[in-house]
């Protein structure tokens, strides 16, 4: 990786810490609380596609058996 030096004199790496220095970084809690959110929703959405599933399934197991 090269350091180079753009045009205001400023490296890439410097560059870069800049940017880090910009950004605003979440509190633990509020990580918790989103990963918490992610973890229910995942949870649900996959109790809602196995009931669905289930739900198809017995359908077509009754057309078939006309």
């Amino acid at each position: 990786m090269s350091n180079k030096k753009d045009k205001s004199g400023e490296s890439r790496l410097d560059a870069v810490k800049a940017q880090f220095k910009r950004v605003i970084w979440p509190t633990k809690g509020d990580v918790a609380k989103e990963s918490a959110v992610v973890l229910v929703v995942s949870v649900i959405l996959g109790i809602v596609i196995s009931l669905l599933d289930r739900g198809l399934l017995s359908v077509v197991d009754a057309l078939i058996s006309l």
